[in-house]
C-alpha cells in the first residue's frame, strides 16, 4: 500500500519500480474517504481481516506486506455543518485511521503513529542527545525576556518554526523561514504562542542522510545560504561518508522512535563537527538521486518489497 496524496512524484517513482519488478500495488489517498475510498474490516481472534476498495483496486488487508506512508491529505466532509463535519472526520480518523495503523505483519515506512511522535521538534531533539549527536543550544519558550536573554548570551541566533502547517498570503501557500533574529526584535508578542530559537552553527556546507531500513544515503550540500530550502538552483550536491559514530547514533535516533525510514538535516561547522538539526520521519529525497546517482529508488522498493538480497 502506498498512502499519499495525488501530487506526490515521489510515491511516483517508487511506484513505477515495485510495477516494474511485478510487485502489486495499492495506491491511495485516506483524504479520498468516503467518496471513492470505502473499507470493512473485521476484528477476529487472527487480527484485522477485511478489504479495503479505491476505483481501481481492491487490497486484502491480511496480504499487505507492507505501506509507504507518505503524505496523504487530511479527512474532510464538505457537505455536512461544521458540527457534523468534526464527529464524521473524527470517527474516520479513529477508524479507517485506526484500522490502517493495524495492519497484521505489515512493513510500515512509517507507522503514522511513530511519525506523529517524531514530528515534535522538542522530542526529536531530545532524542538526538541521548542517541550522541551534538545538538545546537536550543530555547523553546513563550516567554520575552527567556527569549532575550537566549539570543543575547549565544549573538548569533535563529528563529525556526515549530511546525509548518498551510499559511496563505493573499491567496498563495506561504512558510515562516528559518533566519537569524536579535535580542531588539524580540516583543512581547513572543507571549502568544511557542517559539523555537537555536544557536546558528557557523557552518561551512549541509548533509541531507537518508535511510532506507539498512541503507543509508549522505549528501552533502554546498550552498552558502542559511537556509539551503530557500534556493535549489543555489545548491550543489557530493556524496560524502558518514563521521566515526554517526551510524550508531542514527541507529538509535530511529530506534527511539520506532522508524525504519528517516531524512536526517545536518550543518558541518568550520572545523568538521556535524551538527544534527533536525530529522523528518516522511522526508523528500527522490531529488538527490539524480544529481548523485545514488540508487535510492531502489532502495525504497526493496525495503517495501521486504527484500534482503
Amino acid at each position: 500500500m502506498v498512502v499519499t496524496n495525488l501530487d506526490d512524484p515521489t510515491a511516483d517513482l517508487v511506484i513505477d519500480e515495485l510495477h516494474d519488478r511485478g510487485v502489486p500495488v495499492v495506491r491511495f489517498d485516506s483524504g479520498d474517504f468516503p467518496t471513492t475510498l470505502s473499507f470493512a474490516a473485521h476484528i477476529t481472534p487472527h487480527g484485522i481481516q477485511g478489504s479495503l476498495t479505491t476505483p481501481s483496486r481492491t487490497a486484502d488487508l491480511t496480504r499487505v506486506r507492507s505501506m509507504y506512508y507518505r503524505r496523504p491529505s487530511g479527512f474532510a466532509f464538505p457537505p455536512l455543518d461544521e458540527q457534523d463535519a468534526r464527529f464524521a472526520i473524527t470517527q474516520a480518523r479513529y477508524g479507517l485511521g485506526g484500522v490502517m495503523a493495524s495492519l497484521p505483519g505489515c512493513l510500515y515506512v512509517n507507522h503514522p503513529h511513530r511519525i506523529g511522535d517524531a514530528e515534535f521538534k522538542p522530542s526529536g531533539l531530545a532524542a538526538a542527545v541521548s542517541s550522541g549527536f551534538h545538538v545546537p543550544a536550543t530555547l523553546i519558550t513563550s516567554d520575552p525576556s527567556e527569549a532575550r536573554s537566549f539570543i543575547s548570551y549565544y549573538q548569533s541566533v535563529i528563529y525556526k518554526p515549530l511546525a509548518t502547517p498551510l499559511y496563505r498570503l493573499d491567496g498563495v501557500s506561504s512558510t515562516v523561514a528559518v533566519r537569524t533574529v536579535t535580542a531588539d526584535e524580540i516583543d512581547d508578542s513572543v507571549s502568544g504562542t511557542a517559539h523555537l530559537f537555536q544557536r546558528c552553527i557557523d557552518k561551512t556546507a549541509d548533509v541531507r542522510v537518508t535511510v532506507m531500513g539498512e541503507q543509508i544515503f549522505a549528501v552533502r550540500i554546498d550552498s552558502g545560504l542559511l537556509d539551503w530550502r530557500t534556493d535549489y538552483e543555489k545548491l550543489t550536491y557530493s556524496v560524502v561518508e558518514l563521521p566515526p559514530g554517526a551510524t550508531d547514533s542514527i541507529r538509535a535516533y530511529l530506534k527511539h522512535f520506532g522508524l525504519v525510514f528517516g531524512a536526517f538535516d545536518f550543518a558541518i561547522d568550520k572545523v568538521g563537527q556535524w551538527w544534527f538539526l533536525e530529522c523528518n520521519p516522511s522526508g523528500q529525497w527522490a531529488w538527490l538521486e539524480p544529481e548523485t546517482g545514488l540508487p535510492m529508488t531502489s532502495a525504497m522498493a526493496n525495503l517495501l518489497e521486504r527484500k534482503t538480497t
